[in-house]
């Protein structure tokens, strides 16, 4: 037997702790640079402002190449070595972008960083997988999902904290910190939950045959491409966020405030979806929440138009507040229906998914971002635009027939 299954198990407390901290270094690694973007670019040389996103962006894209790579691994190799390699390459990511003195070497640390967070960002769901299963694992979750909603709420704020005392290079010395202590806390303290007569090989095959099942079963295509696109309208908000609320709006120190508060506009839709959906059905709040989204950016529009792409703050922040909390609504809806038909290979696509719909938001998210004009136009059209074709997506989706004659995913009210 593997000398790491003879370790004792974790307190449940302690357990939870481990887990929520691993998990969150991606929100950090995001959320709490925004307010370092002007000083980075300034610093690196960046000659047009809106290129300062693509430290954002490149992570995402990161995350997205790694969430393919890290679950047929652990699978193979077992879950702490997977999570080793990816802690290791998020530190190996930070120390480039640490030490970069140009914004190319910046972006490659980024990446790195984001192709290394994706390890213990996806293992440790199959980690908790392989230790807890129904209610125990819905508890687990449940404590899990809390620090996810606090996270992006505090990030900025603790990003912007670090700024008043030191330069933004030590934001990565954090980042530095926290792996360290996270990776030798779990090394130390984490039994291995993998045995080896459950491992299995690994193959670019299974991958190979995952990524086509995906591609070509109707449904869940469909549902991955629908949360791409949507998504990609809250990756063009997460992009140009600094810009407008920092920049055109001058609320300069202010700004993690009004962030925190859209975050949490999120994350409480996260909590409220799951007990709306045992009522309506995910189809239904899915449904729903993309009207909203696209009837609300189509009425929107003119109206910013008319301030010249810059109404009232408040205005803009009930705008954004509705939107988000839909689009905490759909978060979780999406990915559940387009993984409904993949039970028998849930693992591999679970990562297909994963990665295909975070693909398709990062460089719809690109475009919006990158077409920052000083107004909120860009990302308001880029909501209305974006809504209105995942709705179309997932009526196309819907009107699939099953060969029974019943529509796929048919939930009861």
């Amino acid at each position: 037997m593997n000398s790491e299954n003879t370790k004792p198990p974790l307190s449940f407390g302690e357990f939870i702790v481990l887990m929520a901290l691993m998990m969150s270094l991606v929100a950090l690694s995001i959320d709490s640079m925004l307010p370092a973007l002007t000083d980075i670019g300034h610093d690196l040389g960046v000659e047009r402002a809106n290129n300062n996103q693509l430290i954002i962006s490149m992570l995402l894209l990161g995350l997205s190449i790694g969430q393919m790579i890290y679950g047929p691994l652990s699978d193979s190799t077992g879950r702490k070595p997977a999570i080793y390699a990816g802690f290791g390459l998020f530190i190996i990511g930070t120390l480039v972008s640490l030490f970069s003195t140009t914004f190319p070497i910046m972006l490659t640390g980024r990446l790195l960083q984001g192709v290394g967070a994706a390890g213990p960002r996806i293992v440790t769901i199959a980690l908790i997988r392989d230790q807890y299963e129904g209610r125990a694992m819905a508890r687990v979750m449940s404590f899990i999902m809390a620090v996810f909603i606090l996270v992006p709420a505090v990030a900025p704020s603790f990003g912007q904290a670090v700024l008043f005392v030191a330069p933004w290079r030590a934001l990565f010395g954090v980042f530095l910190l926290m792996a360290a202590i996270a990776v030798t806390w779990f090394a130390i303290r984490q039994p291995e939950t993998l045995p080896t007569d459950r491992r299995r090989p690994f193959s670019l095959n299974r991958i190979a045959m995952g990524v086509r099942e995906v591609l070509t079963t109707r449904t869940s295509f469909g549902y991955t491409i629908a949360a791409g696109v949507v998504f990609g309208g809250f990756m063009g908000y997460l992009n140009s966020a600094q810009q407008i609320f920092q920049v055109q709006y001058g609320l300069g120190n202010l700004f993690p405030l009004f962030f925190s508060v859209l975050a949490l506009a999120i994350g409480g839709a996260s909590l409220v979806n799951a007990r709306l959906v045992t009522q309506f059905g995910m189809r239904a709040l899915s449904n729903r929440a993309l009207l909203t989204i696209s009837g609300l950016s189509l009425l929107f529009l003119p109206v910013a138009f008319l301030f010249g792409g810059q109404p009232p703050l408040w205005l803009l922040m009930g705008y954004f507040v509705i939107s988000f909390f839909c689009i905490g609504l759909l978060f979780g809806n999406l990915n559940a229906m387009a993984m409904e038909p993949l039970g028998h290979i849930a693992g591999i696509g679970a990562a297909v998914v994963g990665s295909l719909s975070t693909f398709i938001a990062v460089m719809l998210g690109l475009v919006i971002g990158q077409n920052y004009n000083g107004t909120v136009l860009p990302i308001i059209t880029g909501f209305a635009l974006l809504g209105v074709s995942s709705l179309m997506v997932m009526r196309w989706v819907e009107g699939q027939e099953q060969p029974s004659g019943e529509p796929v995913l048919e939930e009861s009210a």
